[in-house]
């Protein structure tokens, strides 16, 4: 993680302590320059996975920046009494950086998901920012042994900004081949590409405001209950951690 950005550990996962807009310009400034940034935007069910898995939580740990995606995160930085400023949605932010793209005519490359939505949402998202030309996409079906190919292919085409949707595997992906790649910024986004494709709709604002777009998603798409099992764990070990929540922790 970058040494100009304040945070705030959440039982040993540094998240970003910067709003929406400070971020926008922090990440703008490093890709205009050519820092290569690997950006995380990490939510409670990560948080959880990072402390059942060290390795995981070491391949968090290297990225320059994690955001507070998910309003658990909000919620637990506050327990703490270390506050974030606010939410930084994976989702919201791909949209800032792809209309500061528009100004600056950025390029982007798509990865992951199937390929008939990763192919709707490149078409839908070259509609919405004409001046950010996307170079290239393909689906997230493939394994190690493509994995040469496909980092030569985007390696080749320069992107500034690469856009990830392959489960939390991919931040694994993104640490190991971050350098290979040459990418000025690379960012997981999780279930986004299903939302721009019109797979799946955005939790209304409603959802939004409660806090509950976990609810609106589940109810999309009910095989995901078992990943969300790991909420109401969160919420009981902030309660009962309150103290430690985001006390440094030694990394493991």
């Amino acid at each position: 993680m970058s040494k100009h950005v304040p945070t705030v550990p959440i039982f040993g996962i540094p998240f970003s302590k910067l709003s929406m807009d400070e971020t926008v310009s922090y990440l703008t400034q490093a890709i205009e320059e050519g820092q290569l940034t690997h950006v995380i935007t990490a939510n409670p069910i990560m948080v959880m996975a990072a402390l059942d898995n060290p390795a995981f939580a070491r391949t968090m740990r290297r990225a320059d920046l994690i955001v507070p995606d998910g309003a658990g995160v909000v919620w637990a930085a506050k327990v703490g009494g270390n506050p974030v400023a606010e939410r930084v949605t994976g989702f919201d932010l791909m949209h800032r950086l792809l209309a500061e793209g528009e100004k600056r005519r950025w390029t982007a490359y798509l990865l992951g998901t199937t390929q008939e939505i990763i192919e709707a949402a490149a078409e839908k998202l070259q509609l919405q920012y004409p001046q950010v030309r996307i170079v290239g996409y393909r689906n997230g079906f493939f394994g190690p042994a493509d994995d040469e190919a496909i980092v030569e292919e985007i390696r080749g085409l320069k992107p500034h900004l690469l856009f990830v949707a392959r489960g939390m595997d991919k931040e694994e992906w993104n640490a190991a081949y971050k350098q290979r790649l040459g990418v000025p910024f690379i960012m997981g986004v999780g279930g986004s590409f299903d939302v721009v494709s019109g797979k799946l709709k955005r939790a209304p604002e409603v959802y939004q405001k409660l806090k509950l777009e976990w609810l609106y998603r589940l109810l999309q798409e009910p095989a995901r209950y078992k990943r969300m099992l790991a909420l109401p764990k969160f919420v009981v070990k902030v309660l009962r951690n309150k103290e430690n929540v985001t006390k440094p922790r030694p990394e493991s």
